[in-house]
This record gives C-alpha cells, sequence and structure tokens, in this order.
C-alpha cells in the first residue's frame, strides 16, 4: 500500500479475479451485467441468486484476501457509485445523484481563502455531475435545488451559480453549433 503501482496492481488482480469468477460461475447466478470500478460492482443475477454468487465469489480467490459482500435492491432503487438506479414500475430505470445517509453537503467554503477559480470549480463539478447523472428533468430541478441550498450554506453567493450555469450553457450551445457546421459542410460535398 502507498506505492504508486497499488492502484494498478490491484486492478489487474481484481480483473484475473472477477473473469476467472464469472466464468466458473454456476449458469443460475451467472450475472447478465457486471460493472466495476476499483471494489465498487454492479450486478444483476436472477432474483434470489445474490447469495450464491457472492459464496461462489469469495470462494475463487484461495488466499481469502477479497471478501465480496452484496447488498440487494431496496424499494425499487440501489446506489452504486455516487448514482441511485430507481427501476419504475414500467421496469425501465432512472438515475439520480446518489448521497450516504453521512454526507454532509460541506463544500469548500466561499470565505476561505482559495483562488476564485476553484470555488467556481466546486459549482461546476456539482453542476455537470447533475446533468451528466439524472435523467429525468424534474429530478435535474431537484438536483440543482439541493445544490443551491448546500452552496449557500457554504457561503456561496447566488450569482456564482447562476454565472457558472451560463457558461455551461454557452459552452454546450457553442458545441451544437459547431457541430451543426460541421454536419452541414460534410451535407454540402
Amino acid at each position: 500500500m502507498g506505492s504508486p503501482v497499488s492502484p494498478l496492481t490491484a486492478n489487474i488482480f481484481m480483473e484475473w479475479l472477477e473473469q476467472r469468477a464469472i466464468l466458473t460461475a454456476p449458469l443460475q447466478c451467472k450475472p447478465r451485467l457486471w460493472k466495476r470500478y476499483v471494489d465498487d460492482v454492479l450486478e444483476i443475477v436472477q432474483k434470489d441468486s445474490a447469495e450464491t454468487l457472492t459464496e461462489h465469489l469469495n470462494q475463487v480467490d484461495t488466499t481469502s484476501s477479497i471478501k465480496f459482500t452484496y447488498e440487494e435492491e431496496q424499494d425499487h432503487q440501489i446506489p452504486f457509485l455516487d448514482t441511485l438506479i430507481i427501476r419504475k414500475p414500467d421496469n425501465s430505470i432512472k438515475l439520480m445523484v446518489y448521497r450516504k445517509k453521512t454526507h454532509t453537503d460541506q463544500y469548500l467554503s466561499f470565505t476561505s481563502h482559495h483562488p476564485l477559480h476553484q470555488k467556481m470549480g466546486v459549482v461546476r463539478t456539482l453542476l455537470d455531475r447533475k446533468d451528466r447523472i439524472v435523467t429525468e428533468e424534474d429530478d435535474k430541478v431537484k438536483e440543482e435545488e439541493h445544490i443551491r441550498q448546500a452552496l449557500a450554506k457554504c457561503g456561496y453567493p447566488k450569482w456564482t451559480i447562476d454565472k457558472v450555469k451560463n457558461q455551461m450553457e454557452a459552452k454546450q450551445q457553442e458545441k451544437t453549433k459547431k457541430s451543426f457546421h460541421t454536419k452541414s459542410v460534410i451535407n454540402r460535398k
């Protein structure tokens, strides 16, 4: 631990372990989806087979260095990283920002002696996460309101959020404009 190659070595080991585990998994618990980031895994398995798969995963590593645990969907939702995956009644999904119960909404204080661009970066990061993760417009409105309230508690004036939001919208419009221009040039040929 602490070596610059530790994350790389751990990732290589985890890839080897998961490939071996998935290949040898019993058919009744073979995952239909397996997504891993560092030590968090999102998997889709047949109902009531998560425990069997977890037992299998824990037998693959003969050193017993790696211990898999599992969390099942509750109330049609499950967190993965900072995303909350919600299964709707029609079995489609929507995504929202996930915050652990211990999350405190403590961000860099606006009154700190950090440069303004770093404070604006906090705002940009939170708004960008909202735009990239949240899938439904009404949820995006709620998430932005949450961001505004959390940043207000950290001393951020309203103009900081408005300015960053306007910058992001202008950048998106410019990107769309360039994309349209490129398509127009291609279509003329």
